[in-house]
């Protein structure tokens, strides 16, 4: 609980602390007819405006070695949380799978967020609902894997509250095989892909300009989104827990580019950038793309 707490940032009330120990038994569902695939879900942990569960199913490509799960979390009318950098406020997700049996890593993804308007911050995060997809590799390809997570996430409305909940849920190997769900693959496929699985409708890196010395420091982002797309934006990530401000839009190139600048002339923005390299993560309502560029 003190790990959630501890990271809220932008609060303007006190926080409702909120720690939920889910149930150890998991519940396998089976969806649709015959010949659908069999899928795990352990049960909803039941939160003020939220609730959240694991998922489970068979890989998401045949011969595949990790397994695709799942966290679902669902949130209450008008309630949001936030992406792994949450912007000029609020506390990302934190997943601790400690205690699990025969697992060897759990590889959480993030699906492309959206940018949220708050009074005086700007977040970036969910709103809704969200599955965050897991790639689960075993350490022994032969042996059922038992997940143990808890996982620690922050909500906000008016308020913000901290919440964190233990869930617990067996991947048995007859229920690894056939297809996954539409719904698991649904969210894999929000999830931005990286320059070498980029698709058509993805968003593409054109180019960084950067000024980092002088009164006026700043990034200047240009990148090419499928034509027609309206829901365009940009999220910048630095190593080492570096911030970086949000970027505000331009008007578009004279040849239909999307532009975007960063203010570094705050703080030590600029001196701390140095030499640091960049995740860019470019979304639309039809596509999203991660890319790296390392600043001189």
């Amino acid at each position: 609980m003190s790990r959630a707490a501890s990271a809220i940032r932008g609060a303007t009330r006190a926080p409702i602390f909120v720690a939920v120990a889910a149930l150890s038994l998991a519940l396998p569902l089976l969806e649709g007819e015959a010949g659908a695939s069999l899928q795990s879900a352990s049960p909803w942990v039941e939160l003020p405006n939220a609730r959240v569960r694991l998922l489970a199913g068979p890989p998401a490509a045949e011969g595949a070695k990790s397994y695709l799960a799942g966290v679902e979390l669902m949130l209450g009318e008008g309630w949001k949380t936030y992406w792994r950098t949450p912007g000029d406020a609020g506390v990302p997700p934190s997943f601790d799978w400690a205690g699990s049996v025969n697992l060897d890593r759990a590889e959480v993804l993030y699906p492309a967020p959206v940018r949220m308007h708050e009074p005086a911050a700007e977040t970036i995060g969910y709103r809704n609902s969200v599955v965050f997809p897991v790639e689960v590799l075993p350490a022994d390809a032969g042996k059922s894997v038992e997940l143990h997570l808890t996982v620690a996430f922050g909500i906000c409305r008016d308020i913000c509250i901290p919440a964190e909940a233990s869930l617990t849920l067996p991947l048995y190997l007859e229920q690894m095989r056939g297809a996954p769900s539409p719904a698991m693959l649904a969210a894999l496929q929000r999830v931005p892909r990286r320059a070498a699985l980029r698709r058509a409708s993805d968003p593409e890196l054109k180019g960084v300009t950067a000024r980092l010395e002088g009164a006026a420091p700043s990034l200047l982002i240009e990148a090419r989104f499928a034509q027609g797309s309206t829901a365009v934006d940009l999220f910048l990530e630095a190593a080492e827990e570096t911030y970086v401000p949000l970027p505000k839009r331009l008007p578009d190139g004279p040849d239909g580019t999307a532009r975007f600048a960063i203010d570094l002339s705050h703080s030590d923005n600029a001196k701390q950038l140095k030499g640091k390299t960049l995740k860019l993560t470019l979304t639309s309502e039809v596509g999203a793309s991660e890319a790296a560029w390392t600043l001189p």
